[in-house]
């Protein structure tokens, strides 16, 4: 037990020691295709005055008041207090715009004009906008997050508006000359499997086959709103990129589970109560669906299947963190950004963790000498 304690702590630094080598700088990405305003808002009990106020702190007093007024009406006042970047892809995004590799972002980031809540990117990253963005009314308390959405902007996120904005030719240049292409949020993109399959019948073919192939990054990003039978389609269009790409998805350990009923992988009552273990659900994921790597992300640990082989590495866990949404593409970020610099899987991992590490505990993501830093801390128990 020692010895595996004292290699995991070699393997940290070491890896450390690796990242000091390279140069993200060097890397070429595209990422798409989602887009969220967030907007952090207390819910007033009492109003002192103009400017204070008690707020309700727990969603339990929230809904108490709800339900006084059923049959009735009430007013809840809505107190703004920030918006900030919201969605999978522009938080993945600006995580890995904290390296300096060059970024091209296309998605829902407001129309006629990108909404100012993502010009905080502009210096790292282009930007391009399909569409009006999403929007979060994201009410906030002691004891949790509700989440309001509002997103029938997204409906336009299309493969004909994708090739409006950018052009065909551009579209292929683009990605002839990228190592990371990455499509997160499908189960809010009603359009993104179509925008999948128009992609590999009429882009696909015109791109230049290459010996060490891009990664094409896919999160779903919480699958159970979507039907089954869309789902299934939208996997099985995957193994459609692999002539041209690596193809890389990942799942948090929820939609593991799900992805794996819907397919029906194992009993749903085993599924469903989480008692399959994690190694078995993530090679049973990787066989059926034929693509190059599955990773899967639980709060304490995560791991994957390359080449049929299984990895897995702890966390750096932390129960009260500063901030929580957002971690897991944090996770994505730092994981394709450690096999893009041609890490080992398990150390990929590693790279994974400490970005969601670091966000987690620093509500924002590390730049690059901070991400070498946090793994040697780590290592040496200098964490909290």
């Amino acid at each position: 037990m020692i010895y595996e304690v004292v290699e995991m702590i070699d393997k940290r630094i070491e890896v450390s020691k690796k990242l000091r080598t390279k140069d993200p700088s060097e890397l070429s990405m595209l990422i798409g295709f989602d887009g969220f305003v967030d907007e952090i808002i207390h819910v007033v009990d009492k109003r002192i005055d103009s400017g204070t106020f008690i707020r309700v702190n727990t969603i339990e007093a929230l809904a108490r008041r709800i339900e006084k007024a059923s049959g009735l009406s009430t007013n809840i006042e809505l107190v703004p207090i920030k918006k900030k970047i919201g969605g999978n892809g522009p938080i993945m995004c600006n995580a890995l715009s904290q390296h300096n590799s060059k970024i091209t972002y296309v998605g829902a980031l407001g129309y006629p004009s990108i909404d100012d809540v993502f010009r905080v990117m502009e210096d790292k990253v282009t930007l391009h906008s399909i569409t009006g963005s999403g929007h979060t009314d994201a009410l906030e308390f002691d004891d949790g997050k509700l989440l309001l959405g509002k997103m029938a902007s997204l409906n336009d996120v299309t493969y004909e508006n994708l090739i409006k904005v950018l052009g065909k030719d551009k579209l292929v240049e683009m990605l002839n000359d990228i190592d990371l292409f990455a499509s997160v949020n499908w189960s809010m993109l009603p359009h993104m499997t179509d925008t999948w399959r128009r992609l590999i019948d009429d882009i696909l073919p015109l791109l230049t086959p290459k010996k060490r192939k891009p990664i094409f990054f896919v999160d779903l990003a919480d699958p159970e709103k979507r039907e089954n039978e869309e789902l299934i389609e939208a996997l099985n269009l995957l193994k459609g990129f692999k002539n041209y790409f690596q193809v890389v998805l990942g799942l948090n350990k929820k939609e593991a589970y799900d992805v794996a009923d819907v397919l029906d992988l194992f009993d749903s009552e085993s599924l469903q109560h989480m008692q399959v273990s994690l190694e078995d659900l993530n090679q049973a994921l990787y066989e059926y669906l034929g693509i190059d790597t599955i990773v899967i992300h639980p709060v304490d640990r995560s791991c994957c299947v390359v080449d049929y082989v299984f990895h897995m590495e702890e966390g750096p866990y932390i129960a009260k963190p500063k901030l929580s949404t957002g971690a897991g593409d944090n996770f994505n970020a730092g994981f394709v950004l450690g096999l893009l610099l041609g890490l080992d899987p398990d150390e990929a991992l590693l790279t994974g963790m400490s970005t969601s590490g670091f966000y987690v505990r620093n509500a924002r993501s590390p730049k690059y000498d901070e991400l070498c830093d946090f793994l040697v801390d780590w290592a040496n128990g200098d964490i909290s």
